[in-house]
C-alpha cells in the first residue's frame, strides 16, 4: 500500500513532535512514525514505584524549551491543550560537597553571587552571567540555527561588532577550555566551580572537556533566566498536549512502527517503508536519528560519497547514564534546611569528584563516588505526589554501558547490566545522599531503576545507553555535529532532513533542530502549504475541534 503526504518525520522526540507540529500549522500534511507504542521519545510520566507517585521516567527540566523559539511559536496552541508549567521564583539550584559544604544557586544572580566565600568571585560571577544575558540573541541565534550559513556569519559579525575584537577572541578562547579550568583561571574560591561544573554532565560533557569554559557561563544564564521548569502533572503532560493538538491538524500518528527504509527516486528522498507500506513524503523527509542509523541503516547503500559513509561509522557515543525513582513517605529532612525547597540538587564537590567519576565511567569502570543529581519535582509540583508524601528523581550520568569493573571494589559486573547491578549502583547514590539525609532509609518506601541498557532498548537513538545522541566533546559538536561532511540538518540527500540530538545544538529538550528544519521549509518556495500560521491563530481551530 502507498500513501501521500508532503512530508514524513522518523521519530516522535522533541524535534520530531516540535517539527511535525509546526508543519502541520503551516498547512502541511504530516504523517509522524514512531517505532513505540507512544510517541515521546525521552519524555514520558509513569507511576512507577506505588500509585499517585508520578515520575518522570527519563528528562524532567524544561529551561531549553520554554525559552526556545519552538515554544514561542507553539506556546499558544500547546497551552490551549492543556500544557501548565511550575517554576521556581528563588532558590534553583545547589551542591553539596561530601563534607556538606553547600552552594546555592537563586533566580537573582546577584543574590546567588552573595551567597560565595570570595566577594571578588561574586563580582567576575555577575560580570560573565550578565555577558551572556546581554549577548543571548546572538547566543541563541548561533545555537540554533545552521552554523555553516551566511545568517550564522552575520550573527558572528554582529557579536564581534558588538563586544570587539579581544572579547571575542576571549570567549573563543573559552570554547577552547574545558570547566575545570575556566573557574581555576576566573575565581579564586571553589564556589562557582562547585555550583555550576556538574551542569556539564547534564551536556554529555565532563569537567575536563573543551568548551565547558564556553557553557558554564550560558548554562548559568539560562538557568537564572528560565528557572527550573517541570509540567504540571508530570512531562507526559506535554506530550498529551502534543498528541492533541497533532490530532487536532489532521497528523497521521503511526505508533508501534518500525521504519525500514528510505525510499529514494532518482537520489531523492521521497518517502519511507515501514509497518509493510510507503509513505510519500512529496515534499520532505525528516529523520530524527542518529548518524548511524541514518547511513548505516535508513539509506540504501551507495546513496551518499563513501567519505559521509566512513564518518558515519566513526561516530562516537558518550557515558551512559541511570534513572533512580524513589517514593517516600514524606519529603527528605536535609541536614541543610535550605536544600528542602531547593528543585535540583547535585551531590559533588564540582570539577574534582565528578572529574575522577567521569574518568573512571570512560575507562570502563563504576564510579566508586559517582555525581548524583537529585530532582525534587514536588517541591514545584505537589500534585506529583500523595499528599504529605515526597518523591525523588536521582539521575546517574557517569555510567559505562559496558562496565569492565567497579572502582568500588563491591559489585559484581560479570554479567552486565542485570537488575541486581542496577539496584546495587543506585543503593551506591543512596548512600552518598544518606549522608546529607540521614533519615533517608526509613523515608523509602520504594525505588524503580532504569539502568543502561533499559534506556537503549526503550530508544533506539542512545546507543550504548547514551541519551545526549552522541559525544559532545568539541570535536563532534557545533560546525561538526553531527559529522564533518554533513554539518547542516539537509542533508547530501536531497528532501532529506537530519535533526535530533544528533544533530546541532545537540541533546536537550528545546526542540531547536526541530524548529530549525520546519521553519526552514515552510519559507522554502515551491514547498507544500501556504501562509504560516503563529500557534495563536491556530487556537479557534482547537477550540472547535475539541467541541465536537
Amino acid at each position: 500500500m502507498e500513501r501521500s503526504f508532503d512530508a514524513v518525520v522518523i521519530g516522535s522526540g522533541i524535534n520530531g513532535m516540535v517539527a511535525t507540529a509546526e508543519l502541520a500549522l503551516g498547512g502541511w500534511t504530516v504523517a509522524l512514525i514512531e517505532r513505540n507504542p507512544q510517541i515521546g521519545g525521552f519524555i514520558a510520566t509513569e507511576e512507577r514505584t506505588e500509585p499517585g507517585y508520578l515520575h518522570d521516567t527519563y528528562s524532567s527540566w524544561h529551561p531549553q524549551f520554554v525559552s526556545g523559539g519552538a515554544y514561542a511559536f507553539l506556546g499558544p496552541a500547546l497551552r490551549e491543550c492543556g500544557l501548565e508549567y511550575r517554576n521556581t521564583d528563588d532558590a534553583l539550584c545547589a551542591s553539596v560537597t561530601d563534607d556538606g559544604d553547600v552552594t546555592m544557586a537563586y533566580r537573582s544572580v546577584r543574590k546567588t553571587a552573595a551567597g560565595f566565600s570570595c566577594a571578588e568571585d561574586g563580582r567576575a560571577y555577575r560580570r560573565h552571567v550578565q555577558w551572556a544575558m546581554d549577548h543571548g540573541a546572538e547566543i541563541g541565534a548561533l545555537m540554533a540555527g545552521e552554523l555553516w550559513s551566511l545568517s550564522a556569519a552575520r550573527t558572528a559579525f554582529s557579536l564581534l561588532r558588538s563586544t570587539g575584537v579581544s572579547a571575542t577572541e576571549a570567549r573563543l578562547r573559552d570554547l577552547a577550555t574545558s570547566g575545570r579550568s575556566w573557574c581555576r583561571r576566573e575565581f579564586t574560591g571553589p564556589d562557582v566551580d562547585r555550583l555550576w561544573a556538574p551542569w556539564l554532565l547534564h551536556a554529555g560533557l565532563s569537567p575536563d572537556h573543551a568548551s565547558g569554559g564556553f557553557l558554564l557561563p550560558v548554562f548559568a544564564a539560562s538557568l537564572h533566566a528560565a528557572g527550573a521548569p517541570v509540567v504540571a502533572g508530570g512531562s507526559g503532560r506535554l506530550v498529551d498536549a502534543f498528541r492533541e493538538l497533532l490530532g487536532s491538524l489532521g497528523v497521521e500518528i503511526l505508533n508501534g512502527v518500525t521504519v525500514d527504509g528510505i525510499v529514494l527516486q532518482d537520489g531523492r528522498a521521497v518517502g519511507v517503508t515501514a509497518g509493510g507500506e510507503t509513505l510519500l513524503g512529496e515534499s520532505a523527509v525528516l529523520a530524527s536519528v542518529t548518524p548511524t542509523a541514518l547511513y548505516g541503516r535508513l539509506l540504501p547503500p551507495g546513496a551518499v560519497d563513501r567519505q559521509i559513509a566512513v564518518e558515519a561509522g566513526r561516530f562516537r557515543y558518550g557515558r551512559a547514564a541511570m534513572q533512580v525513582h524513589v517514593a517516600l513517605d514524606r519529603p527528605l529532612s536535609w541536614a541543610r534546611e535550605e536544600l528542602a525547597g531547593t528543585p535540583v540538587v547535585h551531590l559533588s564537590d564540582g570539577s574534582g569528584s565528578t572529574g575522577i567519576a567521569c574518568a573512571e565511567a570512560e575507562a570502563g569502570l563504576l564510579p566508586a563516588a559517582p555525581t548524583v543529581v537529585v530532582g525534587q519535582q514536588h517541591v514545584l509540583d505537589p500534585s506529583r505526589v500523595p499528599e504529605g508524601r515526597a518523591a525523588l528523581w536521582i539521575q546517574l550520568l557517569e555510567v559505562p554501558f559496558s562496565p569492565r569493573g567497579d572502582a568500588g571494589g563491591e559489585l559484581d559486573v560479570s554479567c552486565g547490566w542485570t537488575p541486581q547491578l542496577g539496584y546495587g549502583f543506585a543503593a551506591r547514590a543512596l548512600d552518598r545522599l544518606k549522608q546529607h539525609v540521614p533519615d533517608l532509609p526509613q523515608r523509602v518506601r520504594k525505588l524503580d531503576v532504569v539502568t543502561p541498557a533499559d534506556l537503549a532498548e526503550y530508544n533506539v537513538n542512545a546507543v550504548q545507553g547514551d541519551p545526549y545522541g552522541g559525544d559532545a566533546q568539541l570535536d563532534q559538536n557545533f560546525l561538526w555535529r553531527p559529522l564533518p561532511s554533513t554539518s547542516s540538518h539537509q542533508t547530501p540527500v536531497p528532501n532529506l532532513w537530519h535533526i535530533g540530538a544528533s544533530t546541532h545544538p545537540g541533546a536537550g529538550l528545546g526542540g531547536a533542530s526541530g524548529h530549525m528544519v520546519a521553519q526552514r521549509l515552510l519559507a522554502s518556495p515551491g514547498t507544500a502549504g501556504g501562509p504560516r500560521p503563529s500557534g495563536h491563530r491556530v487556537l479557534p481551530r482547537l477550540a472547535r475541534s475539541r467541541g465536537r
